[in-house]
């Protein structure tokens, strides 16, 4: 997967002044559109669409350096107006298009590239399961992406569960595995954008159909699952698996992810505070 990773990069590289859409991308690298933004999120730090506006700005200065003009320059990478170069190239450098024309100052954002870096020959451990269709069912609102830390607006939505919803969800639980679940869905655009919210639920995996308005029941098809189970300080340990997740194992895997929901689950250790076991359960197919 790094090497096709890498091709693409050099076919952006070769059309950063042509109509580049994500799905055309895509469909170069071979996998699905959902997965390849997924996974260059993950390893890249920043989405496809963000990785094509900094370089596109970057040789956009380069070019300014050189003596082109604005004008040319707007027009050559995309831009339908003067005012929108402008304004995008000011939120990314600081600077004015003029700035860098007359002061023979810039900016740069290099092309990425890709390696593989192996640490300690440490593997990761996983186990694929086959799951028929069930419901989410449980309590869910819109929270900040958070890769690191503890995230305040899922801890203030576990504490607004009420003694009803918790005995409700314990009451429909009927499908492995039998735990309360923390489950991502629908980020902002589907990792289109830099920044933006999720939709996270707490609550059960149930085969049930019959839930109540207390409720909210989400249906997710039957897919093939790639569970991680983990071990350590919470919740570094299991963001860390999540991280490697994306970033090592899919990578060099024969599958990719698909746009379902994504859950783990945690079990707090009584005998060592901060510490816990943790399971992440990632859809995924075969390439």
């Amino acid at each position: 997967m790094l090497n096709e990773l890498n091709h693409v990069l050099d076919y952006i590289e070769d059309h950063l002044t042509d109509d580049l859409s994500l799905e055309v991308i895509s469909e170069y690298a071979g996998v699905s559109d959902y997965h390849f933004r997924k996974i260059f999120f993950y390893l890249a730090g920043l989405t496809l669409s963000e990785y094509i506006k900094n370089r596109r700005l970057s040789e956009a200065s380069m070019d300014l350096l050189q003596g082109e003009k604005v004008t040319d320059v707007a027009f050559k990478y995309g831009y339908q107006s003067m005012d929108g170069f402008t304004r995008a190239f000011k939120k990314w450098s600081g600077l004015l298009p003029s700035d860098v024309t007359k002061k023979g100052i810039s900016k740069s954002f290099p092309k990425l590239a890709f390696v593989i870096t192996v640490k300690g020959g440490i593997t990761m451990e996983f186990r694929i399961e086959e799951k028929p269709a069930f419901n989410l069912v449980g309590v869910s609102k819109r929270v900040p992406m958070q890769f690191e830390g503890v995230n305040n607006e899922i801890v203030k939505l576990a504490q607004s569960i009420t003694k009803e919803q918790r005995e409700e969800m314990h009451s429909l639980q009927n499908i492995e595995p039998y735990e309360i679940v923390n489950a991502s869905y629908e980020a902002e655009a589907n990792f289109l954008k830099e920044e933006g919210d999720l939709t996270h639920l707490i609550g059960v995996l149930t085969t049930e159909n019959q839930v109540s308005d207390q409720l909210e029941k989400v249906p997710v098809e039957a897919h093939t699952w790639a569970i991680f189970p983990n071990e350590g300080p919470f919740p570094s340990t299991l963001q860390e698996t999540m991280a490697k997740i994306y970033s090592e194992w899919l990578p060099s895997s024969n599958y990719e992810v698909i746009n379902a929901p994504t859950f783990s689950f945690t079990k707090m250790d009584a005998q060592k505070i901060g510490y816990a076991y943790s399971e992440v359960w990632t859809p995924v197919r075969k390439k």
